[in-house]
């Protein structure tokens, strides 16, 4: 089997020719971290804003050399050239949303351009770009059918709070519903128009990602998930389904609150499964391994920055034999691979994956 092959088979909850590795995301002190141990000219560590251009592709061939080279299976895409730079601290995106860089580089949103329904009366919201999918088209050109394609897609409950406040959102929630409900409903009909896209694109896996809960429980309660943002996702996992796509949700946090509703509501696959918000693989695998591919969850905030590599190898092992009996399991860490991972981990997870997985030839 081929990469695509393995990944497309474990969202069957089928058995492939081995687990199959995914990374979900990795920023760019692991990408240089790792891609040191295979090839010469990569620049220092900093951020992809800071970098020239010969550095940005450099950084990106690396990227995919590091698929090829450790056979991870699946590639994960996301927008690109959709934000301004208004200074060096803060960008601003095609929603008008303006965010502040953290001492790690990373954008955090901090300016909320809808605060009130008037607001809504003026705002004009963006149309998706065939331009801003160009990571999907380079990945596609570069892996061919060879990997499964991802596509992180942010869900009805990020884009609302990143467009009224976090804050903000809850409140309306009891104060003007209706409001909520008209904010939602703008990010799902732009989400429905760029999955058009997307498939004409060549994407394989969808990943609706929406950060719903923390290591205790859900954010805001059940009831308010399952009226303000399970039925605008659960639009877009049905039209996925209709354009021959898989779904993964991607939450991090504790989600047993909503776990059914997850799982009603039609999803191929969860992710990423955070070991330190009770969502171990044994007892998710128990509870719904029969009804969800399982993509995760090695530690990313433990034991890959602070780990040893024969901790990690012996991680990924439990986590097989914990999760990968009948199909359904992908193997991926926590979250992303983030800044203080440590490289030689990262490449323990990844030979690991290959020397645990094979399933019996039947």
């Amino acid at each position: 089997m081929n990469g695509k092959e393995r990944i497309m088979t474990a969202l069957e909850i089928r058995e492939a020719d081995r687990v199959p590795l995914y990374i979900h995301g990795i920023n760019e002190e692991p990408i240089i971290g790792i891609g040191r141990h295979l090839t010469d000219g990569l620049p220092e560590p900093k951020k992809f804003y800071q970098m020239n251009d010969q550095e940005k592709m450099k950084l990106l061939d690396t990227l995919f050399l590091i698929h090829d080279e450790f056979d991870v299976d699946g590639i994960t895409s996301f927008e690109i050239a959709h934000e301004k730079e208004l200074d060096e601290k803060h960008v601003t995106d095609d929603w008008n949303v303006m965010y502040t860089r953290s001492p790690h580089g990373l954008p955090v949103a901090t300016g909320h351009p809808l605060k009130n329904a008037e607001d809504l009366k003026t705002y004009t919201p963006p149309e998706p770009k065939a331009e801003h999918l160009l990571l999907l088209n380079l990945a596609r050109d570069r892996f061919k059918d060879n990997k499964a394609c991802f596509w992180l897609m942010r869900g009805a409950y990020v884009l609302s709070w990143r467009l009224v406040g976090m804050e903000n959102l809850m409140l309306k929630m009891f104060d003007d519903p209706e409001f909520v409900h008209q904010v939602a409903n703008m990010t799902m009909e732009f989400n429905l128009k760029q999955l058009e896209l997307l498939v004409q694109a060549g994407l394989d896996v969808l990943v609706i990602e929406d950060d719903i809960a923390d290591k205790n429980s859900t954010i805001i309660s059940p009831l308010q998930f399952q009226e303000f943002v399970n039925p605008y996702n659960r639009k877009l996992v049905d039209r996925a389904h209709d354009l021959g796509l898989k779904v993964v949700r991607h939450s991090d946090g504790n989600l047993w609150p909503i776990l059914d509703l997850l799982i009603e509501t039609g999803y191929d696959g969860l992710n990423p499964l955070e070991p330190q918000a009770d969502m171990g693989m044994k007892k998710v695998k128990e509870y719904c391994g029969d009804k969800l591919c399982l993509l995760g969850n090695i530690d990313c905030v433990n034991l890959l920055p602070y780990g040893t590599e024969e901790e990690v190898d012996l991680a990924v092992k439990k986590t097989i034999e914990d999760g990968g009996k009948g199909g359904g399991l992908i193997i991926c860490s926590s979250n992303s691979l983030h800044p203080g991972v440590k490289p030689e981990n990262c490449i323990a997870m990844f030979e690991a994956t290959r020397k645990y997985g094979q399933y019996e030839l039947r």
